[in-house]
């Protein structure tokens, strides 16, 4: 599975996992020493990330119904907590990856089976 901005016409990530249970949610990237910069997670639903417990910095997007990005934290620290956002879902990145391909606040987005 791929993310594609279709905005800037890029692909943000060759290969995304789904966490779409609440165990797979619940582990999410606890279990990963660090991601690639083209592996990226899709938490569904999510309107709200924490890092507790993770070992390095992340980048989180997160998307509403229109496949619209709402919100965007870069680097977010371990030990941190996002705010809420009604969003449809959340995708997070390797540290830098959302600056990387420039994608910002407004961009579409497209998961791409």
């Amino acid at each position: 599975m791929r993310l594609i901005n279709k905005t800037r016409q890029v692909v943000i990530s060759e290969k995304v996992t789904v966490a779409n249970t609440f165990f797979s949610r619940l582990v999410g990237l606890l279990a990963t020493p660090h991601l690639d910069k083209n592996q990226a997670l899709l938490l569904k639903p999510a309107q709200s990330i924490h890092t507790f417990f993770m070992c390095y910095p992340i980048d989180i997007m997160f998307v509403d119904k229109y496949n619209r990005v709402i919100a965007i934290y870069a680097c977010l620290k371990p030990w941190r907590l996002t705010r809420f956002h009604f969003a449809a879902y959340a995708v997070e990145f390797s540290c830098g990856r959302i600056k990387s391909t420039n994608t910002s606040l407004g961009d579409i987005i497209e998961i791409e089976e």
